[in-house]
Parts: C-alpha cells; sequence; structure tokens
C-alpha cells in the first residue's frame, strides 16, 4: 500500500472509531445528566451492551459499520433490532473526518480542526434529541480553543481576538436570553447555547461572531420555515439553536483556516 493509501485508510479508521465513541458519549452523557442513570454508570461503564437482553456485545460485535450490517440491524442474541443512528453517526464522523483530511494537510492544524468538529458533531446529535448542550462538551471545547490559540496551532485568529471572542460570544447570548426572559417572561435560549457560542468565539475570535449568528440565523429561520411548508410542523415547536451554531462555526473556521468561501 502507498504511504497516501495507508494515511486514508488510517484517517477512515480513525473516523469510524471515532464515530463509534461518540455513540456512547451521546447515548450516555445525557443519561448521566438527567440522573437516568443507575449508579455505576458512566461514559466506560458497563461495557456495551443490548438494553434489551443485557448481553455484553462481543468485540466483533462492535466493529464500526461493519458489524451492524453483518448482524443487519439486529442484537446477535435477542434480535432486538439496533437503531441506524448508531452506524449513521458513525458513516457521518467518518466522512467528515476525510472530508478535512482531504481540505487540510497532516499536521497540527489539521488534529485540531479534527477535535474541534468531532467535539460539535457530539453537541449537535445531545442537542437536536434533547435540547442539551453539556457543560463536559462545550468546556473543552473552549479550552482547547483557547489552548491552540495559544500554542499557535491556528493561523488565526490569536490568543487575544480568541479570549475577546470567548467572553464576547458567553455575553451576547446570555445577556439577549435574560432580556428576552423579562420581556416575555419566556426563556428562547439556554445558558448552554451561550456557552457553545464562548467556545465558537475561542476558536472563531470576536471578528467572527457577527457572521456566525448571522449564519445560524438565517439556517435556523429557514429549517423551521420549511418543516412548516414540507411537514405543517408549528411555527412555536421548540428548536435546538446548537447545530445552527455548529454548522456555522465550522464553516466559518474552515473558512479562516485555507479556504476563504466567503
Amino acid at each position: 500500500m502507498t504511504d497516501s493509501g495507508f494515511y486514508w485508510l488510517l484517517l477512515a479508521l480513525l473516523g469510524a472509531a471515532t464515530g463509534s465513541l461518540l455513540n456512547v458519549v451521546t447515548w450516555r452523557l445525557p443519561l448521566m445528566i438527567g440522573g437516568d442513570a443507575r449508579p455505576g454508570f458512566n461514559l466506560w461503564l458497563p461495557a456495551s451492551h443490548c438494553p434489551q437482553c443485557k448481553t455484553t456485545v462481543r468485540w466483533h460485535d462492535n466493529i464500526p459499520l461493519l458489524s451492524w450490517l453483518l448482524l443487519r440491524g439486529r442484537c446477535r442474541h435477542c434480535r432486538l433490532r439496533i437503531s441506524c443512528r448508531y452506524p449513521l453517526t458513525e458513516l457521518a464522523t467518518l466522512l467528515l473526518t476525510l472530508t478535512l483530511g482531504w481540505l487540510f494537510p497532516p499536521g497540527i492544524l489539521l488534529l485540531a480542526v479534527l477535535l474541534f468538529s468531532w467535539l460539535l458533531l457530539a453537541l449537535v446529535l445531545i442537542d437536536a434529541e434533547h435540547q442539551l448542550l453539556p457543560d463536559a462538551l462545550t468546556m473543552p471545547l473552549l479550552w482547547i480553543g483557547l489552548t491552540a490559540s495559544l500554542l499557535g496551532w491556528l493561523p488565526q485568529p490569536g490568543l487575544a481576538a480568541a479570549v475577546t471572542g470567548a467572553i464576547a460570544g458567553y455575553l451576547t447570548l446570555a445577556l439577549l436570553a435574560q432580556g428576552y426572559r423579562l420581556l416575555s417572561g419566556k426563556d428562547a435560549l439556554g445558558l448552554g447555547d451561550a456557552k457553545l457560542l464562548a467556545a465558537l468565539g475561542a476558536w472563531l475570535g470576536w471578528q467572527q461572531l457577527p457572521v456566525l449568528l448571522l449564519l445560524a440565523s438565517i439556517s435556523g429561520i429557514t429549517w423551521v420555515l420549511l418543516a412548516h411548508l414540507l411537514f405543517r410542523r408549528s411555527l412555536n415547536t421548540p428548536l435546538p439553536f446548537g447545530p445552527f451554531l455548529s454548522a456555522a462555526g465550522l464553516i466559518l473556521l474552515i473558512c479562516a483556516n485555507g479556504y476563504p468561501f466567503f
């Protein structure tokens, strides 16, 4: 196998394995936060098992993508159907990893962007299902962004702009949420969104925050209108904002570090 072929194989394996890890995080973390997990339940224990028959999943039945296909989406023992969200998450992570590997050359910048994208994907999946943005993910995202700027892993934005971006990002949505609550008596945004925007500000710098909010707002409004027109979904249905912030943040990070599409 050529060096290039080995590199892409390594990236593909890394993406699939990370997708498998994200499946664990996005399923277990909300249970832990919500207090629904039994004592001793965490991200690592107990081992992966069937929720119906409680049989531990053996390693050969836990290979990303491949095992689900070979088992035809069912538990080997009780034949309970296994949700397709698991292979889809693994596939999405694999494709995201390969895409970023194509956009960025091997090196510390690629590693930083991969960490950024994987954490965002986990946040998107959790927020879309539970309307929850856990501190256990947003805070590492924030500190990795500040560290990346401090150590010069990112061409942009620089440490001063990163720190300012984190502070400005948090205050922008926190004050907006508080103001809306005082005026209407309702909650529109949670502090999870403010913490996510703080983390994105640490990666992008304060200069990108207006564009980020504009892109996220336009995409969110477009989604609401399409869901209303196509599926008769009520315009008052709560909509998690995290996925739109995350998508806009990833696009802007790619643009700011070598691919100026905008």
